[in-house]
């Protein structure tokens, strides 16, 4: 069979699958209950749901390429998709035997524009490691090469051959299945299918971009370039193009390997809070993560005490595959900040108004609901490890999880663009975490970064004060000498005003400012108390009891004149 009929033959076995199961679910979830039997429907639905999730493992298993990710992709919407489809798709691995390595020469030389031989003074034929997109082989660099670099020992990421026609094909398949899906109301209503797949088509034709790659490696590095415990591999760009990547191997202890760990004499919860550190400062310092960090994708390696900064003896953290990046957009950053410090300090309420600071709940969106739901959560499960939570009644978990995911999923929740990516970040990042240490506790992890963030919300609150002090007494300043050129102009009668009281109205204005600022002043003193306190408490009390007296000028200000006046 010719490559494009096979091609058309994987396009129409797609749509064939999507067809089949929306007729069946428009059949038991649309006409029978229009026929009066809707118990039908309900009775055998959870089956029926596991039984599309296991049907679809089954073709992306047999399909491979992008249908493997589409059903990654879809385990973590949990804002869309039932428990019963998200768990089955769960044990999905972007594993496929690997390519014919006939095949994978030929494609890497056309890149190369060189022999292999020539390109690499070795290349072992049998990879690494093989995925839906690519496969990964060790090699060693050709003198000239190593000596230009500096290191000879490298792996080079080759795409399996014609992945760029099968991405092409999976891609418009998911777009008719989108286009079908769209019109019926109850999934337009809950979720944008256009956004969704334009999301992921971009996440996945990145990944198949090596020269793409090697930048957010690079740039990644970059950001870690002054913390000796997190690094990347280097990148070779005179063999690398878009089809071919070829890296420093940094290979290493594999982070979940608990036992190598602790015999290379390395403790495991130490590497879990370190991991656990890095992945923070991607999402709140650099605003650029990786969005894969899975055991297979960071190794733990013991310091050669060539870096600056790292004792022999220590060890640092290799993050590999930067096919998968995320970048937290400014419109995102403010709302995720004021979501970490609410789950912090476990305030529900303060948890949603983030929420839907961010986009995630439609404007009209009823939020007590979701309140009462992350009250109950915070009140019971809040600030547990794992450890804890393993204590926990399985049955309690599975009454709160039921009446949690109800909540989930009445409610017109839409992520933003990369939200997907950071909960997937996040979430991996504490399941590797908590396989390493089962005491690990996320809640104590992130309440530095809240902590940090408070502060600098307080900071931005005295920063804006002042600046709206300073332009209050640039107003202020200016004010006698306008008032003064005002009364020139009248007693010249340059200025023809027939309103009486005049003179009244100014004192007052004059009063009214004078208490603005006065305002203005005490928030500055007692906010800037409250925070300097924690590092200094003297101080801080000082400017707290120094707030009082512009609090009662702004308070009492021409309340005895005025009283006066009246008699």
């Amino acid at each position: 069979m010719t490559k494009a009929r096979l091609l058309r033959a994987r396009y129409r076995k797609i749509l064939r699958f999507a067809s089949r199961y929306i007729i069946q679910e428009w059949w038991f979830e649309v006409a029978l209950p229009r026929l009066g039997l809707a118990i039908i429907g309900r009775r055998g639905r959870t089956a029926r749901i596991r039984g599309i999730a296991r049907h679809f493992h089954g073709l992306a298993i047999e399909l491979g390429g992008l249908m493997i990710k589409v059903g990654q992709f879809m385990s973590s919407r949990l804002d869309v998709l039932p428990p019963e489809i998200t768990s089955e798709l769960e044990g999905l691995q972007d594993e496929v035997p690997a390519a014919d390595f006939s095949l994978v020469r030929e494609l890497a030389e056309a890149d190369l524009g060189v022999p292999l031989d020539r390109a690499y003074s070795y290349f072992d034929p049998v990879p690494l490691a093989a995925a839906s997109l690519g496969q990964v082989h060790r090699a060693r660099l050709a003198p000239d090469d190593a000596e230009l670099v500096g290191f000879d020992r490298v792996v080079v990421k080759i795409q399996r051959p014609g992945i760029d026609d099968i991405v092409k094909v999976d891609l418009a398949a998911l777009r008719k299945v989108a286009d079908w899906l769209n019109r019926v109301a109850f999934i337009s209503r809950r979720v944008d299918l256009r956004a969704l797949l334009q999301e992921f088509a971009r996440i996945s034709l990145q990944e198949i971009d090596y020269l793409h790659e090697g930048e957010s490696a690079e740039r990644f590095a970059g950001n870690f370039e002054r913390n000796a415990r997190v690094h990347a591999p280097e990148v070779v760009w005179e063999r690398t193009t878009r089809r071919v990547l070829t890296l420093s191997d940094v290979t290493g202890i594999k982070i979940s390997d608990r036992a190598a760990l602790l015999a290379a004499g390395i403790e495991p919860a130490a590497v879990a809070q370190e991991l656990a550190s890095a992945m923070f400062d991607q999402l709140f310092t650099h605003g650029f993560f990786h969005a894969d960090p899975h055991p297979g994708n960071i190794f733990v390696a013991p310091a050669r005490g060539a870096h600056p900064g790292i004792a022999q003896g220590t060890w640092s953290l290799t993050f590999v595959d930067f096919g998968m990046m995320g970048e937290v957009p400014e419109s995102l950053k403010g709302g995720m900040q004021r979501l970490i410090v609410a789950v912090a300090a476990r305030d529900a309420k303060g948890l949603v108004a983030s929420i839907r600071d961010m986009g995630m709940l439609l404007p009209n969106a009823e939020g007590e609901p979701l309140e009462r739901a992350m009250s109950e959560l915070f009140d019971r499960f809040g600030g547990m490890g794992f450890a804890e939570l393993q204590k926990v009644d399985p049955r309690e978990f599975r009454a709160f999880a039921e009446r949690f995911g109800n909540v989930m999923r009445t409610m017109p929740f839409q992520l933003p663009e990369n939200l997907l990516l950071i909960i997937r970040a996040v979430s991996v990042t504490s399941g590797v975490s908590t396989a390493l240490n089962p005491a690990f506790n996320i809640w104590t992890a992130i309440e530095p970064y809240a902590a940090r963030l408070t502060r600098n919300e307080g900071v931005n609150a005295i920063r804006a004060l002042s600046q709206q002090a300073a332009a209050t007494v640039g107003i202020l300043s200016r004010l006698p000498q306008q008032l003064e050129n005002l009364s020139l102009l009248i007693q010249r009668e340059q200025l023809a005003i027939r309103t009486p009281g005049l003179d009244q109205r100014v004192r007052a204005f004059e009063r009214l400012t004078q208490r603005v600022l006065s305002a203005i002043v005490f928030a500055g003193l007692l906010i800037g108390g409250i925070f300097l306190k924690q590092t200094d408490a003297v101080f801080g009390w000082v400017l707290m009891g120094a707030s009082v007296l512009p609090l009662l000028h702004a308070l009492f200000a021409g309340v005895f004149r005025r009283d006066r006046s009246l008699r």
